[in-house]
């Protein structure tokens, strides 16, 4: 069980008297940020806010922290130092990774994407058809949102060379099989892309376990700065035609981030590791360990509320109703808009939001109107029972 006095004592805005009497539940959107990061973002805009990796101790404790950051959130994630690489945002890590795959495969070969995705990790492969490459869409059941590996398999050749699929989507929540999947890719003889943003606020993923060529996720959403982190394999990584410039070509962890890095925000990134280390030594686990941890308590907490909304013939609850199989990330579906029924939530007090969260492929296969879009309510392992039992008891007054 976490210790959630242990949990909220890391996270300053819950100390905020603005936001004293709210819960937050628009989680997906971008959680709170711990203590650690905010105090390596502040020591470095105090004390290191110079051009990095110079002779001078201010300059080059600056470029130890940025590698610091990137060495220990790819020990995490279970991958080596120089395959994570940081980006302005996962939206424009994966428009420079289509860029690559533009260069890389030729008219005729083809890619794979699905219409469960954020638009994020669909719309930049999709346009990869306007230089002939064949794009085939995996999708969703319109019932549930669930996509099935049955027919993934009968869209897989030897024409395919990239498949690209959410490691959970952002409004369906069911948690997609990323080892199998990856496995069966592979040996069709594909490479494999996954949209880690969505998942990996609810605990780090044993990336170099599952085996996925390319993990992306959103650091902005895993209690850090605003920043996209993206592992990218060697086999592929060296591969890929190089994106940046001509002379850090060599670099693997250069070579798909042609824009310069935000200093100061790599290195707060190992805030978040701090964090998870201290999530698990205070708990007796290992940093890793803290995974199984959060989803645990949010499993436990998420479930009364797919109970609360399941049944109810004005909401339509958009994918799976076991907590066990999905995300704490819950779009309900109504007959008004999302966005109204947000702002009547906020009243009492619950912070969350409405409408299509660039998820519109996914909300318009399953049939929703999307006048009205969805209401997503969304936590993390910081959410308390008490606040689920708040936002159900505000469901109920205003549906």
């Amino acid at each position: 069980m976490l210790d959630m006095n242990f949990v909220r004592a890391q996270f300053p805005a819950f100390s905020e008297p603005s936001l004293r009497g709210q819960a937050f539940f628009e989680n997906a959107g971008g959680s709170y940020t711990c203590t650690q990061v905010i105090d390596r973002l502040t020591r470095f805009y105090r004390a290191r806010k110079v051009q990095p990796y110079g002779p001078y101790d201010a300059s080059r404790l600056g470029g130890e922290e940025m590698d610091e950051a990137r060495t220990r959130l790819a020990a995490l994630l279970g991958v080596e130092a120089d395959e994570l690489s940081f980006g302005p945002s996962t939206t424009q890590n994966t428009y420079v990774l289509a860029q690559a795959f533009r260069q890389f495969m030729q008219p005729g070969e083809a890619i794979i994407v699905t219409n469960q995705d954020h638009e994020a990790n669909t719309g930049p492969w999709r346009r990869l058809a306007d230089d002939g490459i064949e794009v085939r869409e995996w999708r969703i059941d319109p019932d549930t949102g669930h996509l099935d590996i049955k027919d993934l398999e009968n869209l897989l050749d030897d024409k395919v060379r990239l498949v690209c699929f959410p490691h959970c989507s952002n409004v369906v929540g069911e948690i997609n099989p990323v080892l199998e999947i990856t496995a069966l890719c592979h040996a069709a003889g594909a490479f494999v892309c996954v949209d880690g943003v969505s998942y990996a606020p609810h605990g780090f993923a044993d990336v170099g376990g599952m085996g996925p060529d390319i993990y992306l996720f959103s650091s902005y959403k895993t209690y850090g700065p605003h920043q996209g982190i993206m592992v990218m394999r060697r086999a592929l990584g060296e591969l890929l035609p190089n994106q940046a410039h001509y002379f850090n070509a060599d670099t693997l962890y250069k070579r798909f981030t042609p824009a310069g890095p935000d200093h100061a925000q790599v290195a707060a990134c190992a805030g978040m590791v701090d964090y998870m280390d201290a999530l698990g030594a205070h708990h007796g686990v290992a940093a890793g360990g803290a995974h199984d941890l959060m989803r645990d308590h949010e499993v436990r907490l998420l479930q009364p509320l797919l109970d609360a909304v399941k049944d109810r013939n004005s909401v339509r609850l958009i994918g799976p109703e076991q907590a066990t199989s999905r995300a704490p990330t819950v779009a309900l579906a109504l007959n008004r808009p999302g966005a109204e029924v947000a702002a009547e939530m906020a009243k009492r007090g619950i912070m969350c939001g409405g409408g299509d969260f660039y998820a519109v492929r996914a909300l318009d296969a399953m049939g929703v109107d999307m006048r009205n879009g969805v209401l997503r309510l969304s936590f993390v392992h910081y959410t308390t029972e008490a606040e689920v039992t708040k936002v159900i008891e505000a469901l109920d007054a205003v549906l």
